[in-house]
């Protein structure tokens, strides 16, 4: 088969309910299953979680099936409808799985009853090591069609948590700049109209200098009436005077607002900004973190021997929480800023942590305030979260490793 008979078959949509029972069928029940034993309903999450898309085209050109101009999607499409095969090319798949999780195979091969392989396969969720586990727990022989459906269920709907979050922080950073946009847009119409006031009050007053000069010297003066048409030039320059200070008295005040407004808007998008630029570090993260789940090539952040503190937050977040931190090496201690745990304990928590975090959007203003002092007292460092989610929490242990 050649790149210009690339197939082009694209995955179908896989729904749980109609997987059937029969999942993987072994033709030797003592060894570990290969890919064409498996029921074809789970070769794509098998392909698309545990092979990298380098990986993936890496072994496909072996097979001379990778044209120049393949998408990664045509490339999966292919190696989907490859895998089912018990020819050359699904053991060329089969083997590069095998050797890309070598070590994970290893440390499963030590287990040799069902709820051994099933607690394995727990635990490697748990720390977000997803695609070696996944082959492993799904090859291992002791592994019933139990096991098989309730992996395969777990990584299909991670892929949909992943997807959603990055699809709300995504749309929240869109939002953002379009905001910025727009404050930018009403500076520039404020400070137009400020320099056209300023140009015509400048303007307003050099006419009245003129006229006052045309005036005197145009006026025909008499030694009788001289006294009296002086008298009315003045005070007729005085009433326009007047006029024109109360005029520039109002610029004044409406240049003042207009200074104190750009200040604001100033401001404003300094906040803005700086919610930006969490969003971008929350969505590296994620990119990160996603990047580990799918191809075991990217490193959490290592705090190793760091105990973290973390004040405030949802209560049924923390068991999130801790597991991002533990996966990282930190020690977690949590104290919900009063809610349940009174605050005396706070100072005990804090002399045995080495980095003080909380939510700024999900804790008590004197919660925070508490947090803040005491670290300061012990000289311990704190950072305050953009929010509860995880994944600020995950781009601040990212930027402390």
């Amino acid at each position: 088969m050649s790149a210009s008979t690339l197939p082009a078959l694209t995955p179908k949509p896989i729904v749980i309910g109609s997987i059937p029972p029969t999942l993987v069928r072994r033709a030797e029940p003592a060894r570990r299953a290969r890919i064409w034993e498996f029921n074809t309903n789970l070769h794509c999450s098998i392909i698309g979680t545990c092979l990298s898309t380098n990986e993936l085209r890496h072994t496909l050109k072996k097979l001379d099936l990778v044209a120049p101009d393949s998408t990664d999607h045509e490339l999966h499409g292919a190696a989907v409808s490859l895998a089912g095969r018990h020819d050359r090319a699904a053991k060329l798949l089969n083997k590069a799985l095998d050797e890309r999780h070598r070590l994970t195979i290893n440390q499963f091969a030590r287990v040799h009853t069902e709820s051994e392989v099933r607690g394995l396969w727990h635990y490697a969720v748990k720390r977000g090591d997803i695609p070696g586990a996944y082959w492993a727990a799904l090859t291992h022989p002791a592994s019933t069609q139990a096991v098989i459906r309730e992996a395969f269920g777990e990584v299909h709907m991670l892929s949909h948590l992943v997807g959603a979050a990055n699809r709300a922080d995504i749309r929240r950073l869109c939002q953002l700049e379009a905001e910025n946009a727009a404050l930018q847009d009403r500076l520039e119409r404020q400070q137009i109209a400020l320099r056209d006031a300023v140009v015509s009050r400048d303007t307003c007053i050099q006419e009245l200098r003129q006229a006052l000069t045309q005036r005197i010297a145009s006026e025909p003066c008499t030694v009788a009436d001289d006294g009296s048409v002086l008298r009315q030039v003045v005070a007729d320059l005085e009433r326009r005077l007047a006029s024109e200070m109360r005029r520039s008295v109002a610029l004044d005040e409406r240049l003042n607002e207009a200074k104190a407004a750009l200040v604001a808007e100033r401001s404003a998008r300094a906040v803005v900004e700086r919610d930006r630029a969490a969003l971008r570090r929350e969505l590296q993260a994620i990119d990160a973190s996603v990047q580990a789940a799918c191809d075991g090539e990217a490193a959490p952040p290592k705090l190793d021997g760091t105990t973290l503190l973390y004040v405030g937050g949802r209560p049924h977040q923390v068991a999130h929480l801790r597991a991002v931190a533990e996966r990282s090496g930190a020690r977690f201690l949590h104290h919900d800023g009063g809610i349940e745990h009174h605050m005396n304990l706070l100072a005990g928590l804090t002399s045995q942590a080495d980095i003080v975090v909380f939510p700024v959007d999900c804790i008590s203003h004197h919660a925070a305030q508490v947090a803040k002092t005491q670290c300061q007292q012990a000289d311990k460092r704190f950072v305050p979260l953009r929010s509860a989610s995880v994944t600020s929490l995950l781009a601040a242990l990212r930027q402390t490793g």
